[in-house]
């Protein structure tokens, strides 16, 4: 993979794991049932640009984790902000950590790509040198 390819995905997994974060901010909104229809909107905005930025992810990378049936499986239970303000707190408790899972194994799968453009460079300056 080339230098400007791998730092176009890494930068599109940085701003993935972004989505990740506002997805769990909608959901400690629900939790504390403080949300309004323009929060509703964004929350499936923000779900619908996890599912497709996933495809593109998965298109580009080989991840073994986080599976695809794990994030839309995540993402399914969590239909509305509605839906989750309604649901008790050991079922929050569980979406959180599937949640986190999801969210630590996108991290750990960019940390692989920051150290496969570091071997990238490190070969470009060998190759440099030698040249």
């Amino acid at each position: 993979m080339h230098h400007k390819k791998m730092d176009q995905l890494i930068q599109q997994l940085e701003n993935y794991t972004e989505c990740w974060k506002q997805f769990n901010f909608f959901v400690n909104m629900a939790r504390a049932k403080k949300f309004n229809p323009e929060d509703e909107n964004q929350f499936l905005e923000t779900k619908m640009v996890i599912v497709q930025q996933l495809e593109m992810l998965l298109a580009s990378i080989e991840a073994g984790t986080p599976t695809k049936e794990e994030v839309l499986g995540l993402v399914g239970n969590a239909p509305s902000l509605r839906f989750l303000s309604e649901m008790n707190d050991s079922g929050l408790r569980n979406l959180e950590s599937q949640w986190h899972k999801l969210y630590i194994g996108w991290h750990s799968v960019l940390g692989q790509l920051k150290v496969q453009r570091k071997n990238l460079e490190s070969k470009s300056f060998l190759a440099s040198i030698w040249k």
